[in-house]
């Protein structure tokens, strides 16, 4: 019998999305995003030799913000949409498939697509494979496949880093082995299906990203992550960004080729996108209105380091959990006070957080007492997270002058379209 939910849902009939499982809730995609590794049990009985190999655990923490979650909506959101178009029991998506571009004779809009961006720790990619892991699974096998004799295997999402160079060859490459990885895992045994363009010396990056396409429209690819946009760009020298300060800071692309690629991604082919990145790119990509108003029209999300001690994101989720993982026999006694330390320390940068808490402990299990204590939160900034204090310091002033020392610190104005997308 069919479900009220099923018989509500837009999409029903559609086997490319009967397999993503359903649409969740608010509070059941928090629920699929969180990881809390096992907190300590009896800390004070495990040698101080292991304690650091299980605090290490502790790396894998994820705890949604609000904004997590919405990144987890826009990423369900483009991915169901994207298959309404491409239902496969309708003979003009076989004729899209195939290159006829004239298949579709009705209006329909093209591909959606998203920008996440947020200075590095803070999540972004994080929250992405996160959103993308809250499906059933990455590929999914139909037994049976309209207009196909036998199974067909259905891609439902692919994650790959924009290479250094920014180069389309390179871009293709990362493309192709991406693909052939996921279909490995999957245990469809060991994918050759690039085998033969990877191994040549010389590459067309044009010919192979057409191959790649052709490929994964064929299995029907919902969503394409792209992650480290800002390798699409060349920075300016440092010298040269003191000097533009006032005009902001610029960045010229590499390749204008992959770019040119990826609208032709959503535009044509219908390939829903995300992209990811620091604020120097994606600053860089939102220079044109007529790329930045197709690259967040399914949304747009800027991940940022917690910005108080008070923060509710801080105080009341993040933090409260992280308490819990103090493996010694004396925790901390002035929570609060080590709550503005640690803020003070990281700029509030996630991923400087769980670096910082494991270093404190270091510092503390070198001492006989058993304890934990503020002054460890301060060794610990100014021995093991030394190189990147300079860094900290800038973030925490909000002055560009001292941000622009960093090229992924690099300011932008976005607050339209942070307004835009924060509501929901």
């Amino acid at each position: 019998m069919m479900s009220r939910a099923d018989s509500e849902s837009p999409y029903a009939g559609n086997i490319l999305i009967e397999g993503l499982g359903p649409i969740l809730t608010r509070q059941e995609a928090y629920r699929a995003l969180i990881y809390l590794p096992t907190p300590p049990q009896n800390a004070a009985d495990i040698p101080h030799h292991l304690r650091l190999h299980h605090l290490l655990s502790l790396r894998d923490l994820h705890i949604p913000s609000g904004e997590s979650a919405r990144v987890q909506q826009t990423v369900d959101l483009m991915t169901r949409q994207g298959y309404r178009y491409r239902d496969p029991t309708q003979a003009k998506t076989w004729g899209h498939v195939g290159g006829e571009h004239g298949a579709h004779k009705t209006a329909r809009a093209p591909a959606m697509a998203a920008l996440v961006v947020g200075h590095s720790g803070t999540g972004k990619t994080e929250s992405i494979l996160r959103a993308l892991n809250c499906y059933p699974t990455q590929v999914i096998t139909h037994a049976s496949f309209p207009r196909l004799v036998g199974e067909h295997h259905q891609m439902v999402s692919l994650s790959v880093d924009v290479p250094a160079s920014g180069r389309s060859a390179d871009l293709a490459a990362n493309l192709m082995t991406a693909w052939d990885i996921a279909m490995d895992k999957a245990g469809l045994g060991p994918s050759m299906r690039f085998a033969t363009n990877l191994a040549r010396e010389r590459r067309d990056g044009q010919r192979m990203l057409d191959e790649w396409r052709q490929v994964a429209l064929s299995h029907f690819l919902g969503i394409l992550h792209l992650d480290e946009v800002q390798n699409f760009f060349k920075l300016a020298t440092l010298k040269r960004r003191r000097s533009k300060l006032d005009e902001g800071a610029e960045l010229s692309i590499v390749e204008d080729q992959c770019l040119r690629w990826i609208l032709t991604l959503l535009n044509t082919w219908e390939i829903p996108v995300i992209l990811s990145g620091t604020p120097d790119g994606v600053g860089a990509l939102t220079k044109r209105m007529s790329t930045i108003q197709r690259i967040v029209g399914g949304g747009y999300h800027h991940l940022s380091p917690f910005k108080s001690p008070d923060h509710p994101d801080f105080k009341d989720l993040f933090f409260r959990q992280l308490l819990r993982y103090q493996y010694v026999k004396h925790p901390v006694s002035d929570p609060d006070a080590l709550r503005h330390l640690v803020i003070e320390l990281t700029a509030g940068v996630p991923r400087l957080i769980v670096a910082l808490w494991f270093a404190a402990h270091r510092v503390a299990l070198e001492r006989t007492d058993d304890s934990l204590r503020l002054e460890d939160f301060q060794k610990a900034a100014s021995r093991y997270l030394a190189p990147v204090q300079t860094a900290v310091i800038a973030l925490r002033s909000g002055d560009p002058t001292k941000m622009m020392r960093f090229e992924d610190l690099m300011p932008f104005d976005d607050g339209f379209w942070a307004t835009l997308w924060s509501a929901s």
